[in-house]
């Protein structure tokens, strides 16, 4: 019977066993661990290994007839592994020398982010000094998570996948009590499960993972809406995204860099796709960094034809930026409904709907992808070129560590431009089923909770800035339906946090990255969470923090991995691509952010080192500076900036919003705090209001101006809407973010 089991499985499932099986041939002591969708994963498992595995079954799943009957041929043990119990059932067949399969989540998975693991399976693993092999059980056809219907009819129509990693160990965890080396242990267990689930992916273009989400989840699944068009399904984004992909490459070569001047609707997201899917590059355009920032954006990209929109340009009063585009062709959408021949229409009925991946162009997952700038807030905007795998690997490194699901619905308020916004915001939803809202813009404060009010969003992404702007205008049950908050692109304020939590009951999760990373690089999650820190790194990211000189805490960040940029546009240059590179060597990227990652994991961030000080042969930071101010005036905004006096020395400038702090009261505090009299800055210039770029992070090149010409400072492009008061919004005087 069990040869007519295995049979069975293998000619329902097309069972494919692949990966490293050495480990099978030579361990004595084999502690496979695996994911877990399907209440078949124990059979499967039991019969098709190399060796034949004692397997462990959750209690709650041996209750069906079914199922006690197959058991009855194969080795096995019915536990709750979530009792310490367990334990010494599962070591008695391991130091025995016979193979053990568990489940360390202890149920069946939703989706397929790593659930909370369980300590009885590293116990396991540590008090037997077993060699752990992590397994992961995938459809054949790849994808994000699972699909709306049964994970069985989905395993008959694409076949199984059993992917066998590498053998890894866990060590004693040294010295401490028996409580923190079983902590210890389960982190590590987790790690391990976490980077199973992120090398089982197959990365793809990202228009293939597009076209398999539309598989999976059905075309006439609706997945995106904007404020303009109702819900769009995934088979009307597909026809968009290939009819305007096929006419917009007539109009440039392959591979070649495609302005994007879009705003925050449903059609951008079109283009986008249509673009990949045509084999460009597109370059998403920042139209609110004034005729100057377009300019050396589109120089350094070589960026020679352009998208954009009558409408857009009219309504958000953007004519004057045509000449930062003069010489390139540019396209207006408008247009392009007659470009659409009648051969065009017979190829996308009668072909590209029906065969999408033969109509699109063939590309390498190493691709670039798209082209985003870095916010300027420091300096001169960089073109970062993501590739194909870089987005895609971003994505699944965010869905491994957090939980998203079809019923849920992001709201993403932020510009599409912003690498935050594009992977996180736009891509993630996209392939992995979760409902999108796109809204146009981040600025409307008051209207943007009525908008998660009516729309049932669960998720919203924002920035520090603006999630204080909302909690200010909203009804406490405004954000009722929430499940996640998460802050990224600049510091979180505990001021913010504490204000969500008070008066809505949310937790921000914070998370920390970069746009050269695609962009996150650490996220805090329900199961990785700790105040005053941007969570773990996300799995499959290498790091080293390098000391730096005069820095007491934490190191320069370098890291490397799959959602690391391809390199730099850079303006001096006009596209060509300058390849990653730090002192570490090729593939690593220098941050140069100072960071300190404690035992735990835990990531925290205590600012860019180009934001230290040297005052009196002392370093200063900055970021310290200005939180010394948040604890002074909680209830203001501060921003610290570098200058050099006429003596040739460095010194500090704080700008503030509050009109009577003075540096008396900033030194009373910094003394409370434990820090420095150099914590407190030099210099204290009262304004009404700081300058901030759209994507919500200050502007400080702007007040690097203004602190060196001691005068207001001029910002082009950006309305006076956005900058950090809280005063009513004023959506009138921003003609971008009224376009639709």
């Amino acid at each position: 019977m069990r040869a007519f089991l295995t049979f069975l499985l293998r000619a329902l499932f097309r069972v494919r066993l692949v990966g490293d099986l050495a480990p099978f041939e030579r361990a004595e002591r084999l502690l496979i661990v695996s994911n877990h969708r399907s209440r078949l994963d124990a059979l499967l498992l039991a019969l098709l290994l190399p060796r034949e595995p004692v397997v462990v079954i959750p209690w709650n799943e041996a209750r069906s007839r079914l199922m006690r009957w197959a058991l009855r041929y194969v080795p096995h043990e019915v536990l709750d592994i979530g009792s310490p119990a367990s334990l010494k059932r599962i070591l008695k067949p391991l130091r025995a020398g016979a193979p053990v399969v568990l489940f360390p989540e202890g149920r069946i998975a939703r989706n397929g982010a790593v659930m909370k693991l369980y300590p009885v399976p590293a116990l396991a693993a540590l008090r037997s000094a077993a060699t752990i092999v992590p397994v992961n059980i995938g459809c054949s056809s790849g994808g994000f998570g699972r699909s709306r219907g049964s994970e069985f009819v989905t395993r008959l129509l694409s076949g199984v996948t059993l992917q066998v990693f590498p053998a890894r160990r866990i060590d004693g965890g040294g010295a401490g009590s028996g409580r923190r080396r079983r902590a210890l242990a389960t982190l590590k267990l987790t790690t391990i499960m976490q980077d199973a689930a992120l090398q089982a992916y197959a990365f793809k273009p990202v228009f293939e993972c597009f076209i398999d989400a539309c598989a999976m989840h059905g075309r006439r699944t609706a997945v995106m809406e904007d404020q303009n068009q109702g819900p769009q399904t995934y088979g009307q984004i597909l026809r968009t995204s290939l009819a305007l992909g096929r006419v917009i490459k007539r109009f440039c070569g392959h591979k070649e860099c495609v302005g994007v001047l879009l705003p925050n609707v449903a059609v951008t997201v079109g283009v986008v796709l249509g673009l990949s899917a045509a084999g460009r590059v597109p370059v998403m355009f920042n139209y609110t960094s004034g005729l100057t920032g377009l300019r050396l954006a589109r120089s350094a990209a070589g960026v020679k034809v352009v998208i954009t929109s009558r409408k857009f340009i009219e309504q958000a009063r953007l004519q004057p930026l045509l000449e930062a585009l003069s010489g390139c062709t540019i396209i207006y959408l408008e247009a392009l409904r007659d470009q659409f021949r009648l051969s065009d229409k017979l190829w996308l009925m009668a072909f590209a709907l029906h065969f999408p991946r033969r109509a699109m162009t063939p590309q390498s997952t190493h691709d670039p992808a798209v082209v985003l700038f870095t916010s300027g807030s420091e300096g001169e905007p960089k073109g970062v070129v993501l590739s194909h795998q870089a987005i895609v690997a971003n994505v699944v490194q965010i869905r491994t560590v957090i939980e998203f699901t079809p019923d849920d619905k992001i709201l993403n308020p932020l510009p599409l431009y912003h690498a935050y916004s594009f992977t996180a915001g736009m891509i993630l939803p996209l392939v992995t089923g979760t409902k999108l809202h796109l809204y146009i813009s981040p600025l409307h404060y008051r209207a943007i909770p009525e908008v998660a009010y009516r729309n049932d969003c669960t998720v919203l992404f924002g920035t520090s800035t603006f999630l204080s702007y909302y909690a200010a205008y909203a009804d406490p049950m405004d954000f009722s339906r929430l499940r996640y908050v998460i802050s990224g692109g600049e510091k979180l304020s505990s001021e913010v946090a504490r204000i969500w939590m008070e008066k809505f009951g949310l937790r921000i999760f914070e998370g920390y990255g970069c746009t050269e990373c695609a962009p996150v690089i650490s996220l805090a999650t329900p199961s990785a969470y700790r105040c005053a820190t941007v969570g773990r790194f996300l799995p499959g990211i290498d790091y080293r923090v390098e000391a730096a000189a005069g820095i007491e805490k934490g190191g320069v960040l370098h890291l490397r991995g799959p959602n690391v940029m391809l390199g730099h546009y850079l303006h001096g240059d006009p596209g060509v691509l300058h390849p990653c590179r730090s002192a570490i060597g090729a593939e690593w990227y220098d941050t140069g952010d100072i960071v300190e990652v404690d035992e735990d994991g835990f990531v925290t961030v205590h600012g860019r080192m180009r934001r230290f000080a040297k005052i009196a042969g002392e370093m200063v930071s900055l970021d310290h500076i200005e939180q010394v101010a948040r604890e002074a005036s909680p209830g203001h905004f501060h921003a610290a900036v570098l200058t050099m006096e006429e003596y040739g020395g460095e010194s500090t400038v704080l700008f503030t919003t509050d009109p009577i702090l003075d540096r008396i009261t900033l030194q009373k505090v910094a003394r409370a705090l434990g820090s420095r009299d150099l914590a407190v800055a030099r210099r204290i210039v009262h304004v009404r209001e700081l300058p901030v770029l759209r994507s919500g992070k200050t502007d400080y090149v702007s007040l690097g101006k203004m602190a060196q010409l001691r005068q207001p400072p001029q910002q082009e492009g950006v309305p006076r809407s956005a900058s950090r008061s809280l005063q009513e919004e004023r959506p009138a005087a921003s003609g971008a973010s009224e376009a639709r």
